[in-house]
């Protein structure tokens, strides 16, 4: 009995041990994959973050900063995602500028990634696949998937309560790892904090005129399909919203940034810099708490049941039917977004103008697919940076 037992807890130990490694190995390749960037014609220039703040340099939220500057001068624009890694299709519109556009006036500057340790981890019992995989002509481009927050392995303890720098609002704990509740920053604060410090340096330095925060959130989030704006971008906002509403085929909305809701982009980039800054929204039912499977088919397709029977209930803030919300679609709203914003700045400064062509636009990302706009980085000659 005695040697049987052994057996039996050797043959437990071992496989827990299997398990152990297997994970380990796992959680290991997803915070160590490298995502190529192929930089396209456009590209003029790429820096690092910690290139305008010396105390986020060498850390795994050093970032890539890719500037489009054109062959004339003009106004210049920034447009981020990854603020939260578990909104795709904000990092792909961001790969596709970076591959395609081509600036003639002004300057554009491109943030893939803008909280890097956030795309190294998946959310804790979320069951969030680790890698998805957009398909191309040539083969397919694989993505980390990321989580909301900056990894805990770069950043721990959480406190009690999160006390945001400076306007002392009591904000929940886990956010203290959120990139868009941390923002201004603060030289000597969190990773995440040091973060957006780092931003807030690059958009005062570089001079930027218009930031454009790219975001994806749940049906069931009330500020939804929309652009979220400063009080000094509500004119620009509207005229976009107007335009797109009218031209491009779906509805996008206005939203005011409130005076008193402190850490978020919208709100601070804004109020510490000279820069017009906007948040985008786009519906992803990957995030909705109603959901089924989270996978890697409802990631990219946007479809889901449940969801669906969540909006016959009225629990939804954005439609959804049996087509999704498919992340083509997701990302060509944000492709079209950014360049109306482009379209109605110049319209009311014709003496500082930021002129982009190359990038595809809504009906066009919807036609042809995300895939068709990514490059092929193993193309001889081609410069490749890594995310």
């Amino acid at each position: 009995m005695e040697k049987r037992e052994i057996i039996r807890k050797t043959a437990f130990c071992t496989a827990g041990l299997v398990i152990l490694i297997g994970a380990a190995i796992s959680f290991y390749n997803h915070r160590h994959f490298d995502e190529p960037v192929v930089a396209g014609p456009g590209v003029t220039e790429v820096k690092k973050l910690g290139d305008y703040f010396d105390g986020i340099k060498g850390t795994i939220n050093d970032c890539n900063i890719f500037i489009l500057e054109g062959t004339e001068p003009g106004a210049t624009m920034m447009i981020m995602g990854g603020s939260h890694p578990e909104e795709p299709a904000c990092r792909l519109a961001g790969w596709v500028f970076v591959e395609n556009a081509v600036i003639s006036k002004g300057r554009l500057i491109v943030v893939l990634t803008a909280n890097r340790s956030g795309t190294t981890v998946t959310r804790p019992s979320g069951a969030y696949p680790q890698f998805y995989n957009i398909a191309t002509e040539w083969g397919k481009r694989t993505f980390r998937m990321g989580d909301r927050w900056t990894n805990p392995l770069d950043q721990w303890p959480d406190p009690e309560v999160y006390i945001h720098y400076p306007s002392r609002q009591n904000l929940a704990y886990v956010d203290i790892r959120n990139l868009n509740r941390a923002w201004p920053g603060r030289p000597k604060g969190t990773l995440t904090e040091k973060t957006t410090f780092a931003f807030m340096e690059l958009i005062r330095k570089e001079k930027v005129d218009v930031f454009i925060d790219m975001h994806e959130a749940e049906l069931q989030y009330p500020v939804i399909n929309t652009i979220v704006t400063h009080e000094k971008g509500r004119d620009l906002a509207t005229l976009v919203s107007m335009m797109i509403s009218d031209m491009e085929g779906f509805a996008l909305g206005t939203e005011f940034s409130p005076v008193s809701l402190h850490g978020l982009s919208h709100r601070e980039v804004g109020d510490h810099s000279d820069a017009i800054s906007l948040l985008l929204e786009a519906p992803e039912p990957f995030l909705d708490a109603t959901r089924g499977i989270t996978g890697e088919k409802l990631l990219l397709e946007g479809k889901d049941e449940f969801v669906v029977k969540a909006g016959k209930y009225g629990l939804l803030y954005s439609p959804i039917d049996s087509t999704g919300w498919h992340i083509d679609t997701r990302v060509g709203r944000h492709t079209s977004t950014v360049l109306q914003t482009f379209e109605s700045w110049n319209e009311e400064n014709p003496d500082r103008q930021i002129v982009c062509s190359d990038v595809p636009r809504y009906a066009e990302v919807r036609k042809n697919g995300i895939g068709f706009y990514l490059k092929n980085p193993s193309i001889q000659g081609k410069t490749i940076y890594y995310e």
